[in-house]
């Protein structure tokens, strides 16, 4: 699934960054280098938690409904090291994405700073709700949210991957749920129930959460986690 080479290409990273710093520090001393008097660049990470700290924050079994239970494929998160954020795509976002846990991956960052996530279904595998938090630098964390904005209008509609169906995507800005929050609701007469997809921001926490639970297109399902998500946040 995508959701693991995600998983996998961040801790590769991670793994990398060890050894791109040994090879800067060998050779002789450079004369060029900056004086200690410098003023050190402002680290873009700073203050932000790990994937290990987030996965504490995800909401836990309790909070969903009677029945799920955890997909352990669809469990990561980056660990202990806090990444470079990519630099955003401009190209038109893949709208299938929109279908998928970390359906944040639409707004063109392949990577946050971090993040964990993880996804519950019913018994039949017929239902799923998935949570996932990302930290960003607070300026990308904001450009995050304008983009899936952006992307709801991009996408109004698109043809998903299994039944070939045509699906209309409509969103709106939601308040009452952290700094901001934006909504978007998928629906397709191909499908016995629609999909909602709720991103929503507390400083530079992104929390997006994807439903289809219940008879309201996960409405519900999908407001009452990312409520429980961004109270976990601000404790």
């Amino acid at each position: 699934m995508r959701l693991s080479s995600r998983a996998a290409t961040l801790l590769a990273v991670a793994a990398a960054l060890p050894l791109a710093l040994t090879a800067c520090s060998t050779g002789s001393t450079d004369a060029a280098a900056p004086s200690a008097k410098q003023t050190k660049a402002k680290d873009p990470n700073a203050g932000l938690r790990t994937g290990t700290q987030l996965r504490k924050l995800l909401a836990p079994a309790s909070a969903f409904p009677a029945g799920y239970t955890v997909e352990d494929d669809n469990t990561a998160d980056s660990g202990t090291e806090l990444l470079s954020t990519s630099a955003r795509k401009t190209t038109k976002p893949d709208c299938v994405n929109l279908e998928s846990t970390s359906w944040i991956q639409v707004t063109g960052y392949k990577n946050s700073s971090s993040f964990a996530q993880n996804d519950y279904v019913n018994a039949q595998k017929t239902e799923e709700i998935a949570q996932e938090i990302d930290e960003f630098p607070a300026a990308q964390a904001k450009d995050a949210m304008k983009q899936i904005a952006a992307v709801a209008a991009q996408c109004a509609t698109f043809t998903d991957t299994d039944a070939h169906a045509k699906v209309q995507v409509a969103g709106k800005a939601t308040a009452g749920l952290g700094d901001e929050a934006y909504t978007m609701t998928l629906t397709s007469g191909k499908w016995q129930n629609g999909t909602t997809l709720v991103a929503a921001r507390s400083g530079s926490s992104v929390v997006t959460v994807l439903s289809t639970a219940g008879s309201d297109n996960g409405a519900a399902s999908a407001k009452k986690l990312t409520t429980t998500l961004l109270a976990g946040l601000k404790k």
